[in-house]
């Protein structure tokens, strides 16, 4: 039930119970800390004690030691993920993890080739994910696909055949095409010919950009990509001629508060341009990123919103509209949201 103020005030609607689509999730990274204990235990991995503590390590990716420091804990936590049955387990975890936020659609994100070395190869890896977020899918009523990304680290050859890879389970749960880690390294144009093959595929085109980089790697994403949506974007708040093409174009911006602070984009919660986005007319959906890392889940994302930036429950609403529109979920499925997240802010 809904909590109320003392003295009578209005109430204050739960943010779980608020129906919306979580856009922007890392496979690894959606692992709960407990489960990363389990696994390392059965594998006689060594966790560092900033995976072991069981709270967020201390993190700062704004310079080159920092970023090599978040990637190196992200992945020795991949290395506990050795079997089809540890990938199901994420995933249903996942699954479960969004439900209790009050996510009803998932878009989750992952780079198969990290995975394919113990899974029996890259094809196989793929398919063990994607059975996976059916079986996950099917036993708790989450609608969720998958987003595959390619790895601006490595060869763009590398990322065509992801992308080839990705229009080939078009059919099977595979919704879009997506550039991760750090974009201060390589152009996103060496990766034009890979986002061609995922559009012609008719997947959506969903770089990273505007995190660790200026507005100007948020251009690259749409000049040189044709980015559908961009993962994070908020870098775009420093320049007004962009923010007013991202939205015209109706571009959604993909925008994770919580990591943004733990990487040190942004000093503190306040300091992420929420609301200079939202009053932009910029579409945004919450994110939690990698929440094994960063501590906070979806929730967490609009309670930000909420307790930092000042957002109405009207305000709130309209968030949760823009994740449910910024989806690739049927178009009844965002229909039947769209009522849900109405009779939330009714209620």
């Amino acid at each position: 039930m809904e909590s109320v103020r003392a003295r009578g005030e209005a109430a204050v609607r739960d943010l779980r119970r608020l129906p919306k689509a979580h856009l922007h999730l890392h496979f690894t990274g959606s692992m709960r800390s407990a489960t990363l204990l389990d696994l390392a235990d059965k594998y006689g991995v060594h966790l560092p004690e900033a995976l072991r503590s069981g709270e967020p390590p201390r993190l700062r990716a704004t310079d080159e030691r920092g970023w090599f420091r978040f990637q190196r804990l992200y992945d020795i936590a991949r290395s506990c993920l050795r079997t089809p049955e540890d990938i199901q387990r994420l995933v249903r975890e996942a699954a479960e993890e969004d439900l209790r936020d009050g996510s009803r659609w998932l878009e989750i994100q992952v780079d198969p080739t990290s995975y394919a070395p113990r899974l029996g190869g890259l094809i196989p890896a793929l398919e063990i994910i994607l059975d996976a977020v059916h079986s996950a899918s099917r036993d708790t009523g989450l609608g969720i696909r998958v987003l595959v990304a390619a790895n601006r680290m490595k060869h763009p050859l590398d990322a065509r055949t992801l992308a080839r890879l990705a229009v080939r389970y078009a059919d099977h749960g595979v919704i879009g095409f997506g550039l991760s880690n750090d974009e201060r390294r390589g152009f996103a144009r060496d990766f034009d010919r890979a986002f061609a093959i995922a559009r012609e595929g008719g997947l959506l085109a969903a770089p990273h950009g505007g995190e660790l980089s200026g507005p100007a790697s948020v251009r690259d994403c749409l000049d040189d990509l044709h980015a559908g949506r961009v993962g994070h974007g908020v870098r775009a708040a420093e320049d007004p001629v962009l923010l007013r093409r991202l939205a015209s174009r109706g571009v959604t911006c993909e925008v994770c508060p919580a990591s943004n602070v733990a990487l040190g984009v942004y000093e503190k919660p306040e300091d992420v341009p929420l609301r200079a986005l939202f009053d932009a007319g910029v579409p945004m959906a919450l994110g939690a990123d990698d929440p094994l890392l960063f501590g906070a889940r979806l929730a967490a994302q609009y309670e930000i919103a909420r307790t930092a930036h000042g957002f109405s429950d009207d305000e709130l609403a309209e968030l949760a509209r823009q994740s449910v529109r910024g989806s690739r979920a049927p178009q009844d499925e965002q229909r039947r949201l769209l009522t849900e997240i109405d009779a939330w802010l009714a209620g």
